[in-house]
């Protein structure tokens, strides 16, 4: 039964819906629908919303994941192959396609590349670069700077995931010396928690204690002279704040980390295109070189798949909280 292709997409939607899905992974659908939608409609000459499921057959997908993948990066043709597979999938189960096209359709293989990291030496001249109280730059903010890089290279964050990070997401840990376990809404909306250390922690306590002295008038309304920096400050209030005392921003982010590297003589060991994520692939790897797990470290990376984390090691390891620790960064700190 040949049906319109905007039915049948919205029909999947529906269904999916009635399931967990995050407003990124809707979109995220609806992109690499209408990427081979075009496509299909440009080879067929003919307007998109004329299309139907009568069109995907083997020789119409093939041609338009060609001309997608013209434009597009291997990783967003593999994420748009998956996608169509799961809806052509879908369609053959509610009778709208005879047979699944996407067996025929070839998709990029998985680089084979390793994650690119920075090693022991660029990291330390990192630290020193971003948390130089001499910087004199007109959106510098060592103590902000310094906790914001500390953070993402000792959990392992996302950039999404820094700038979502609230007060109530680090909680004390009884008996641990100063630790804080972090809540960390990943993608998908997956909450997963990883552990930070007193050095860290330590950090993060003398930036807020420069953010009370920097807006004043924000946080708690009655916030105690003796308070501490992290009871000073509402449990609703943004972790890490811009230069108006809002949420910072990702480009802000984005754009203090590239000026680190700039600082600290590190440029040219970051990958093309990758900022903080680098301190990411930074986190993974210096674990790895510890000895910690792939099953470990897929949780605190938050990988939904266990291949991704198993280009950064296949070791067995120890807890979570020890293999933490045992972050090679934190010895910086001492």
């Amino acid at each position: 039964m040949s049906t319109s292709l905007d039915v049948a997409f919205d029909t999947f939607m529906t269904w999916r819906k009635g399931g967990t899905m995050s407003t990124h992974t809707s979109e995220a659908y609806r992109h690499d629908f209408v990427g081979i939608a075009d496509a299909l409609a440009a080879d067929l000459t003919v307007p998109i919303e004329h299309l139907t499921t009568a069109v995907l057959d083997k020789d119409h997908m093939r041609r338009a994941f060609a001309r997608f993948a013209e434009t597009r990066a291997p990783a967003s043709v593999r994420r748009c192959w998956s996608t169509w597979n799961t809806l052509c999938g879908f369609w053959c189960t509610e009778d709208l396609l005879e047979a699944n096209p996407m067996s025929t359709v070839r998709r990029p293989a998985m680089s084979k590349r390793q994650p690119s990291s920075f090693d022991g030496e660029a990291v330390a001249k990192l630290l020193a670069a971003v948390g130089d109280p001499d910087d004199t730059h007109a959106r510098a903010w060592p103590e902000r700077d310094l906790a914001i890089v500390l953070t993402s290279l000792l959990t392992g964050c996302r950039l999404s995931e820094l700038v979502g990070l609230d007060i109530r997401d680090l909680r004390d840990v009884d008996g641990a010396n100063g630790a804080k376990a972090v809540r960390v809404r990943g993608k998908g909306d997956k909450d997963r928690t990883v552990t930070i250390e007193a050095g860290l922690v330590d950090v993060l306590g003398e930036y807020l204690a420069s953010r009370a002295i920097r807006f004043p008038h924000t946080g708690r309304v009655r916030a105690r002279s003796d308070s501490t920096p992290w009871t000073r400050f509402r449990a609703t209030d943004p972790l890490f704040v811009g230069p108006d005392g809002a949420r910072v921003s990702r480009s802000l982010v984005q754009y203090r980390t590239k000026r680190a590297y700039v600082r600290a003589g590190i440029e040219d060991q970051k990958v093309r295109g990758a900022l903080v994520h680098q301190l990411r692939h930074t986190f993974a790897t210096g674990l790895a070189d510890q000895g910690v797990s792939v099953y470990e470290l897929r949780q605190m990376l938050g990988h939904s798949s266990i291949q991704t984390t198993s280009r950064y090691t296949a070791a067995a390891g120890q807890e979570t909280r020890v293999a933490a620790a045992a972050n090679p960064v934190y010895k910086m700190l001492e």
